[in-house]
């Protein structure tokens, strides 16, 4: 199981990767193409080139772990688009990544405060 909190920091790659890569292969391009600390506790988000899977990479202080989803049914449905590397997410929308949702067809309230 995954806790997430309000505060921490979801990042997801906008470009597929190859799933064959591993731990070693994804804190690299954390660190080399995206020019982030991959031991920052920081959750790394990333699909497939066939967008039915996702891998997330997170450093707890003593390991890494990496989470893989393979979709039973279908494809994603939404993945953050636009011109860099990396999109930033809030703990709500990477809740429904991970559940297959659409952030543009869902009704959150707003928050009251921002926690940043």
């Amino acid at each position: 199981m995954i806790q997430i909190g309000a505060k921490d920091k979801i990042l997801v790659a906008k470009n597929p990767i190859d799933f064959r890569c591993g731990i070693d292969s994804l804190a690299g391009s954390c660190k080399e193409k995206f020019k982030e600390d991959p031991f920052s506790g920081t959750y790394f988000v990333f699909c497939n080139k066939s967008k039915c899977g996702i891998k997330i990479l997170f450093y707890d202080g003593q390991g890494f772990w990496l989470f893989h989803k393979r979709f039973s049914k279908g494809k994603i449905s939404w993945w953050p688009k636009g011109n860099t590397d990396l999109s930033l997410i809030d703990s709500k929308n990477f809740l429904l990544l991970i559940f297959n949702g659409d952030p543009g067809k869902v009704a959150f309230q707003t928050n009251w405060r921002d926690l940043t």
